[in-house]
């Protein structure tokens, strides 16, 4: 039975937080906070339990590719499940996801207008997210995929701010454009996922045991499915909905987007194109390297020229974002271990970076650094909260993003191939850069002179914001005091995707 399993539970908590939103009155704005609040506290509560579970499953010895299997036949002539199952990678995602729900609530407590509404699109889109990372279905992801960013045109075409209307519509556009692509690539693996005589099957396991999608199909296959998650990873060059997209996009929803939607990228990229796909990943594979390679030096190159804050924190998000695909491409165990890393140190402190950038654009009224400085004598928390988010995302030891990017570029320097070495070296210039614009930025913004005499009567962060921001700065230095509990969590998730790869010839 389905029900029986804790997993449903990540899709149904929020589909229930959906109910009780809509049976509020829309003047009821204490319900709707508490509902909201009520869900998202569930949710964190069923993440620490699934983590906790599953940590006493491999000390108990169990080794097993994917825990919690069970599946619900939905469509019986094409074989469509509901089959659902997590292994370390999905477990540190579905984390991961579950707090910046919960700081994103706290982030949108004086939400206006329309809360209600508000809410009920946030946690219809965490329903797709959680929905995506739990299932092992083709079909099942990729439903869940397209709920998690169809709300996301309304969330910023009318709560968002700006030129909202036409970020809200490229960011659709680009990304259902890569929904083509992918459904393109899925129809190609659902039609080449047995040999010859047998039952065809959406079953990411089935499709990879049975290893039969022929090698002239895989090079068509590979970059359908890699450009098609690639794009909501900001892949270079598909990457330009990235920034419009978070400039004009209200605080809660640039944290889930950027802390946990564009994760969504990286994870079916490891867990679709290379892990069913392998052989053309070795062989076509050094291009999309290329173009990750890109997007990391250029990010943070884009990232230096900025005066918007928000434009400042996407453009960085397009730089460590390509450092998950970097080094998935690096098809070693060590650089996926980072990849992973990374998408949890970019997730939080990016998740941290928005927070703060929208409780500072509440108070002052501008994103400009230019119009800013010397906040830290006037809302000494937040700059401290700032301080610390870029210090994270320079790669300061003890934080998130120094035990990620070292993971990463150890990993990528394994190789003896003189290509991947090359290109290692030059994403590891995109560390100098880093430093260059956050210290830039922290400053001029905290510590430069006050440009606007106005700007001294502004107060400092209050209690839901508080409460927010340090539920965000306790997973940064969480992941960089205790890497290896995480490493250990998704210690085996990489064996099967590396044995298809030494299969290969990699």
């Amino acid at each position: 039975m389905i029900f029986s399993n804790i997993l449903i539970y990540f899709v149904i908590v929020p589909l229930l937080t959906l109910g009780g939103l809509a049976l509020c009155s829309n003047k009821g704005v204490k319900a709707v906070r508490a509902v909201a609040v009520t869900g998202a506290s569930v949710l964190v509560m069923l993440a620490i339990y699934l983590v906790a579970y599953f940590l006493q499953a491999r000390a108990a010895g169990d080794t097993s590719e994917m825990l919690l299997q069970s599946k619900v036949t939905w469509y019986a002539p094409l074989n469509i499940e509901l089959a659902l199952g997590i292994d370390g990678v999905s477990v540190v995602m579905i984390l991961l996801s579950a707090f910046i729900v919960f700081a994103g609530v706290f982030a949108s407590w004086k939400m206006d207008p329309l809360p209600k509404q508000f809410f009920l699109w946030f946690f219809l889109l965490s329903t797709g997210v959680f929905g995506f990372f739990i299932s092992i279905d083709l079909f099942t992801m990729f439903m869940f995929y397209e709920v998690a960013l169809i709300p996301m045109y309304l969330l910023i075409g009318v709560w968002g701010s700006g030129d909202k209307n036409y970020s809200a519509m490229k960011l659709t556009l680009m990304l259902m454009g890569g929904s083509a692509l992918l459904m393109l690539g899925i129809i190609g693996i659902y039609f080449h996922s047995s040999p010859e005589g047998q039952p065809l099957t959406m079953n990411i396991l089935e499709i990879a045991q049975n290893n039969a999608i022929p090698h002239e199909w895989q090079y068509y296959l590979f970059p359908l499915t890699f450009v098609g998650f690639g794009i909501l990873g900001a892949m270079f060059p598909f990457h330009t909905w990235s920034p419009d997209g978070h400039a004009s996009a209200p605080t809660a929803v640039s944290m889930l987007h950027a802390g946990v939607l564009m994760k969504l990228g990286g994870y079916g990229c490891f867990r679709i194109a290379i892990y069913l796909m392998p052989f053309a990943a070795t062989e076509i594979g050094w291009i999309f390297l290329t173009l990750t390679g890109i997007s990391i030096v250029y990010g943070a190159f884009s990232a230096c020229v900025q005066t918007d804050l928000k434009y400042i924190n996407a453009y960085s998000s397009v730089s460590h974002c390509g450092m998950v695909l970097f080094a998935i491409l690096m098809f070693n165990q060590t650089a996926m271990t980072g990849a992973v890393l990374q998408m949890l140190s970019h997730g939080l402190m990016t998740a941290l970076f928005f927070a703060l950038i929208g409780m500072i654009y509440g108070r002052t009224h501008t994103r400009d650094i230019r119009e800013m400085g010397g906040l830290m004598q006037i809302m000494p928390y937040l700059g401290v909260g700032y301080v610390i988010a870029g210090l994270a995302s320079l790669g300061l030891p003890g934080l998130s993003g120094f035990a990620a990017e070292m993971t990463i570029f150890f990993g990528s320097f394994e190789h003896t191939d003189t290509f991947r070495r090359v290109l290692t070296i030059v994403a590891t210039t995109s560390i100098v850069i880093t430093a260059v614009y956050i210290l830039r930025v922290v400053g001029k913004l905290l510590f430069g002179a006050v440009q606007n005499e106005h700007h001294k009567e502004l107060t400092d962060a209050v209690w839901f914001e508080r409460l927010s921001t340090v539920t965000l700065i306790l997973g940064v230095a969480a992941i960089g005091c205790f890497p290896n509990f995480f490493a250990e969590i998704i210690r085996y998730s990489f064996d099967p995707v590396v044995e298809a790869l030494k299969a290969v010839g990699m």
